[in-house]
């Protein structure tokens, strides 16, 4: 198997494990039947190579084509373009291949497949791929190759990749006509379509390929007769008559529940209000009050947003709401109702949308233009209504909303339904529920809903995998604590760290008695007082000094309790040279450990702080009255939400609903800041006074959406905080050296430990590994986030220098995300023969990302205060570094490195 290409993709392209996981059986296919990428093959040959791959794939039945092909099966928001340029790269890397025809299943899809494939466009494919930098793959599609056929002679660039539309090739073959594709070129002296199927390399990958599998137009395709076919899709199956149809050639299937699971796209919910009954009202109610309460999500879901990019730092996303019509009359009635006085007042004229074939010339322009902008904060839409437009391929990120209309039993609905709105915006789960949801408003289909995701072989629940098969006897996960190699040689192991020995020597005891490991244990208590003493003890050095080791002696034997004794009162153990005790266990303590001191800024003299006066921006919240609460239940997790609190008390004046949630902040002073709040809650007031006219309306928005409004306002309170100290500020160092904290890890059971030289085949998997056979890191094992860390690892190995992967909160330093102060647990530190390195490690394109840019100050910060204190105690300074993933390869040494270091601002 072509691996090293692999795992180099997948690193460069930043590949999900999905994805790698498909680069990787794709490779694997190749591997075990070269004769997939064989030009010339006869029927015969390529049944050997079906029934050569059935061994590797047990899902793999049949290739339902003339040419050898694979459908990778991957849940829609999981990223199967980008798994394109992944295939394309490997398979011009590997194996030489340069030609490739995608195929799409409709325009949308066509033009979005353009753009990706495009150099310089937001969602490029290649990015990362250094063999395509100088000359990227020449794009030909099927509005231009009758003009880029007189110059397939003269390309530079080394791959070609052809992009047609499947619809335009169905139409021609079904009028009885050929396709254009077909006719003669004056250009090349022969037809596009044999130039392609004459070339001796040719791939064919077939996106959303349950759309038009067995159309004429792809039994047409079959005549360029494809080295290998690749499919993608997130339904692999054909919908007939008799019921869905599966494919017979998935060799890797990720499905919905899978994806959901792995956070890879946003959890659907389905969303109703408390106590409702379809039944008792006329369908055109029911409908009424979707819409109705659909806006009411929207616009709480749009406060969440708004409060998450504050408070983290990130960009804004403007969410908007998306209505399934019946059909064009339907959603022509439906354009009218929203933007009309009867609807919320007419606040949403000019915020919708009506996506249909029903458009035409100027009115077309200008709704294509206005859903392609619609993830734009500065487009004003808020509403789309669409009948069966927005098909697969309309990739948005800032659907949160859903309000099917259209008649439909529950499982087409929810499927049609998510598959437009599961792509998160941050690429992420972010752990803010209203974030990482999608809400289906569907109040007479809840409970039906409900039924059919909790049904077995529902999409949501199925977790469906097939990838390596599992080793049935290491199942299962265990919690393990490493201990520390000085706690080892003091005799402080476990039977836990023995559990997952690498099977090298385990570590040697320094002590033989139990009785002389027993006065180690009170030397490392005794130890751990001096932490303290700052002045006595600055650093573990100072600990070495005869007139310390007399005064840690004098308190040991203080604290030692008595030796067991037999019945007739002879001792069993022998007297212990507790002063030769401690000598040894402190050399070994200075050896095995590394001086982490504890580091505070604290402020000198009257400290004041507070918030600065502001003029709230208010700009995009519109929050609705509500009838009643809505309540919502995730589908795969069956948690239940609900929109908005009870009805509070009545307050006397409008202002104190704001107020009075606000004061529930910690943060937050009354007497202190009772000015400010009111001026703020007087803003938000003001600001709903002037979209609802109804007094009750007012107050029913504030008496059911005061907490969500008190936690957008106080995000933008975070903003204007000041303190300041009249004194200024000290850096003060409370600890001169911290014991060692003991990470826990989970892992498989009976899996074994890795020897951390060993290259890692799967590297997206490594966070499931452990690794060992260490000589000079200040633990037996480890484990790495990423393979770049495994590599670092090696590195310093060689150096000969003392490291280890902290864990949280060894150094209690925390950094300001937003309103948020995280805590920073850094990737390595490292005592060289002059420095002690704090490290972190970051691939190039997240260098510059807001959470590494305020880590590194907040590390570069601490290490000029611990430089500050070694400085004073003779010892060597720190570093901070923070090292691009690509640097870190073997032919450097540890002087290399210093280069990269970040200093405070």
């Amino acid at each position: 198997m072509s691996q090293r290409e692999v795992n180099a993709i997948t690193g460069r392209l930043s590949l999900r494990t999905p994805q790698h996981e498909s680069l990787k059986q794709l490779a694997s296919a190749i591997e075990a039947a070269p004769d997939m990428l064989k030009h010339e093959r006869d029927d015969a040959e390529v049944a050997a190579v079906l029934q050569a791959l059935k061994g590797l794939f047990p899902t793999l039945q049949d290739f339902e084509r003339e040419f050898p092909s694979l459908c990778f099966a991957l849940a829609t928001g999981v990223g199967k373009t980008r798994l394109m340029g992944a295939f394309i790269s490997y398979l011009f890397q590997a194996h030489g291949i340069k030609h490739f025809f995608v195929l799409a299943p409709n325009l949308t899809i066509y033009d979005k497949l353009i753009a990706d494939f495009t150099p310089n466009t937001p969602k490029y494919v290649f990015k990362g791929i250094a063999e395509f930098s100088s000359y990227p793959p020449e794009i030909i599609t099927g509005d231009n190759y009758e003009e880029r056929a007189q110059a397939l002679g003269d390309l530079l660039s080394p791959v070609t990749i052809n992009i047609f539309n499947i619809s335009k090739i169905n139409s021609e073959v079904r009028g009885g006509k050929a396709p254009r594709i077909k006719r003669l070129s004056e250009y090349i002296g022969q037809s596009y379509f044999e130039y392609l199927a004459a070339l001796p390399d040719l791939v064919l990958l077939m996106d959303e390929s349950h759309r038009y599998r067995a159309s004429a137009g792809v039994r047409a395709i079959n005549e360029l007769k494809p080295l290998l076919g690749l499919e993608l899709t997130a339904t692999p199956f054909v919908e007939t008559t008799k019921g869905p149809v599966a494919f017979k050639n998935v060799v890797v299937d990720y499905p919905l529940a899978r994806a959901m699971e792995d956070g890879f796209v946003k959890e659907p919910a389905v969303v109703t209000q408390r106590n409702f009954d379809a039944k008792t009202m006329p369908p055109e109610e029911v409908e009424r009050v979707k819409l109705q309460d659909g806006v009411r999500m929207h616009e709480a879901t749009k406060v969440e947003l708004k409060t998450y990019a504050r408070t983290q730092g990130v960009k804004e996303v403007k969410p908007f709401m998306l209505v399934i019509a019946r059909d064009t009359t339907h959603a022509g009635v439906l354009l009218a109702y929203l933007q009309s006085d009867g609807f919320f007042a007419g606040r949403y004229r000019n915020k919708v949308i009506q996506v249909d074939s029903s458009k035409t010339g100027a009115d077309e322009e200008d709704m294509i233009r206005r859903l392609l902008a619609v993830e734009s904060v500065d487009e004003p839409t808020e509403i789309v209504i669409h009948v069966n437009m927005l098909k697969e391929g309309w990739d948005v990120t800032n659907l949160y909303t859903i309000v099917p209309l259209r008649a439909a039993n529950a499982r087409t609905l929810v499927e049609q339904s998510i598959g437009r709105g599961l792509r998160l915006p941050y690429g992420k789960r972010t752990g803010v529920d209203a974030v990482d949801r999608l809400s289906i408003i569907a109040h007479d289909r809840f409970q039906e809903i409900i039924d059919d995701a909790n049904r077995a072989d529902s999409p949501i629940k199925l977790k469906k995998f097939y990838l390596d098969a599992p080793d049935h006897d290491n199942a299962g996960t265990r919690s393990v604590t490493v201990r520390s190699n000085l706690t080892q040689r003091l005799g402080g192991g476990n039977e836990t760290t023995t559990a997952v020995s690498t099977g090298d020597e385990p570590v040697a005891p320094v002590f033989a008695t139990a009785r002389e490991r027993q006065v180690a244990g009170v030397v490392m208590d005794v130890l751990g007082k001096y932490e303290v003493m700052t002045d006595v003890a600055p650093t573990r050095q100072a600990l070495l000094t005869p007139e310390v080791q007399a005064k840690i002696a004098e308190a040991v034997r203080e604290r030692l309790p008595p030796a067991q004794t037999e019945l007739d009162g002879m001792e069993t153990a022998p007297e212990v040279d507790v002063a030769a005790v401690v000598k040894r266990a402190v050399e070994e303590t200075v050896k095995l450990t590394i001086d982490i001191p504890r580091i505070a800024v604290v402020p000198k003299g009257e400290v004041t702080s507070g918030f600065h006066p502001f003029t709230l921006d208010v700009s995009g919240l519109h929050l609705q009255p509500k009838d009643r609460s809505l309540v919502g239940q995730d589908l795969r997790t069956h948690k239940q939400f609900t929109l908005s609190a009870q009805s509070g008390r009545t307050e006397r004046r409008l202002e104190d609903y704001i107020v009075h949630a606000l004061i529930d902040y910690d943060d937050i002073d009354y007497t202190v800041h009772a000015g400010l709040l009111y001026d703020l809650a007087g803003q938000m007031v003001k600001h709903l006074q002037s979209y609802l006219s109804d007094p009750e309306e007012v107050r029913n928005v504030l008496d059911l959406d005061r907490v969500l409004i008190a936690k957008n306002i106080h995000a933008q309170m975070v903003e204007h905080f000041y303190e300041s100290a009249s004194g200024g500020y000290d850096v003060v160092v409370s600890r001169g050296f911290t014991a060692l904290r003991e990470p826990t890890y989970t892992i498989a059971a009976g899996q074994p430990v890795r020897n951390y030289r060993e290259t890692v085949e799967e590297p997206s998997r490594i966070k499931q590994m452990v690794f060992g056979g260490f000589s000079h890191c200040l633990y037996p094992q480890q484990k790495f986030d990423s393979d770049t860390e495994r590599r670092f690892a090696v590195v310093l190995e060689r150096y000969k220098h003392k490291w280890f992967k902290p864990a949280k909160g060894q150094f209690q330093m925390y950094y300001r995300l937003g309103a948020e102060q995280p805590e920073y647990v850094p990737d390595f530190v490292a005592e060289t023969d002059h420095f002690v390195l704090m490290v972190e490690t970051k691939a190039r394109k997240e260098l510059e990302d807001d959470d590494v840019v305020a880590k590194a100050a907040a590390g570069a910060l601490w290490c000029r205060h611990a430089s500050d204190h070694a400085r004073s105690a003779g010892v060597k300074p720190w570093k901070y570094l923070l090292i691009p993933h690509e640097q870190v390869t073997d032919d450097k040494g540890m002087a290399d490195y210093l280069r990269f270091e970040r200093l405070p601002v």
